[in-house]
């Protein structure tokens, strides 16, 4: 790995949740790094490829990015409100995806799964605001 690639690696695994490109470079700007926002995209897609971040697309269509907690593979609970994430195993969502790709006569199943809703505590905020 390159150094700013390890240094766009680190950024995220200091961060929470999931971060945008512009996160990952103001966060890095802000602390002092040398490092242009092009180089920060190729550093995030080359962790990506590289199985070290996880990605999702949000509703309007962004790439966010976040370190891997687990080599293995898993799925994510994020929050609407803050972006915390929580890496869950899903057995029976592997179960399911490969029935279905097998009644359909698919082969080398994968698949991604991203669960979304409101943390406890951006739960109670709402309710005691």
């Amino acid at each position: 790995m390159t150094t700013r690639r390890d240094a766009v690696h680190d950024t995220l695994r200091k961060s929470e949740g999931f971060r945008s490109a512009q996160d990952v470079y103001a966060e890095m700007r802000l602390h002092g790094a040398k490092i242009g926002l092009t180089t920060v995209y190729r550093a995030l897609q080359a962790l990506a490829d590289g199985g070290q971040v996880d990605v999702l697309r949000t509703d309007d269509g962004e790439s966010v990015y976040r370190a891997c907690a687990t080599g293995s593979h898993h799925h994510h609970l994020v929050c609407r409100r803050c972006g915390r994430t929580v890496e869950v195993a899903g057995p029976a969502v592997e179960r399911w995806a490969e029935m279905v790709g097998s009644e359909h006569g698919f082969t080398e199943i994968t698949h991604t799964v991203e669960v979304f809703g409101t943390c406890a505590s951006c739960s109670a905020a709402a309710k005691a605001g």
